[in-house]
């Protein structure tokens, strides 16, 4: 059998935009639902979110029979969680609060196999089809995706150092915990807040990294795209389903 390809990876390396939905609710059904909405990738969250890395693998399994590609983003930069999810078949990981390059090399080498990484090895897991792909620990470094989040003033400051750590494939700016970095808690809406994000997006552009980013905001989206961001995070179920239901309900007196 040969290797998922990593369609996400490919489009990045490609500079073609990848528009996604933040997945928190930890359902196959309703992952499977938004495979078959047409975005290029769904993010699926253990970082705040009530979900595990075992958790993570019947809803990759439900969105795996559709052209859509799967995030993993793990609870912390942790060589134990970020092995967990490779092993239930993550290809693309985001790793939160990086704060500088050391722990950029941390991320990318939990993600990677000896002699370039730390990651351990096993045998039949559904990262390898169960063993059905022969070659998997010599390849898989070609289709494994480490996306690193910063999300503070002091990581932001450093986007250009973390930008040049070898096997670091995109960086994300986390809006909601850089507010929060700027005394600003909760405020991602807040002048200094959205060009913070704005800036950041453009130095990891600038750095020659793909820069992705959340929000449900459409008109500071439109912002970030033309900012640079190539992979976009437009929504999040729980808040689609909330906005959908109540103005549903206000319909009817």
């Amino acid at each position: 059998m040969d290797m998922p390809k990593n369609a996400f990876k490919a489009a990045l390396a490609a500079g073609q935009r990848q528009v996604g939905m933040w997945c928190t609710l930890p359902d196959p059904g309703v992952v499977e639902l938004l495979a078959g909405c047409g975005y290029d990738w769904l993010l699926l969250d253990t970082e705040h979110a009530p979900n595990d890395a075992a958790g993570t693998q019947p809803l990759m399994q439900a969105a795996a029979p559709y052209p859509v590609s799967t995030i993993v983003r793990v609870g912390w930069n942790d060589p134990v969680e970020i092995k967990r999810v490779l092993d239930c078949g993550a290809q693309t990981i985001m790793v939160p609060y990086v704060q500088n390059a050391q722990e950029a090399r941390a991320a990318v080498a939990a993600a990677h196999y000896p002699p370039n990484g730390s990651r351990g090895v096993a045998g039949a897991t559904r990262a390898s089809r169960y063993g059905a792909v022969t070659d998997y620990i010599a390849r898989a470094a070609q289709e494994t995706c480490v996306l690193v989040q910063v999300e503070s003033v002091e990581a932001t400051a450093r986007i250009e150092e973390i930008a040049k750590v070898p096997g670091v494939d995109g960086i994300f700016v986390g809006p909601a915990d850089l507010s929060a970095s700027m005394g600003l808690t909760g405020q991602t809406g807040h002048p200094k807040v959205q060009e913070a994000v704005l800036d950041a997006l453009r130095r990891i552009t600038a750095a020659g990294k793909p820069a992705g980013i959340l929000s449900l905001d459409r008109d500071f989206m439109s912002r970030a795209l033309d900012a640079g961001a190539l992979f976009a995070a437009i929504d999040l179920d729980a808040a689609l389903l909330r906005r959908a239901a109540v103005a549903r309900r206000g319909e009817v007196g």
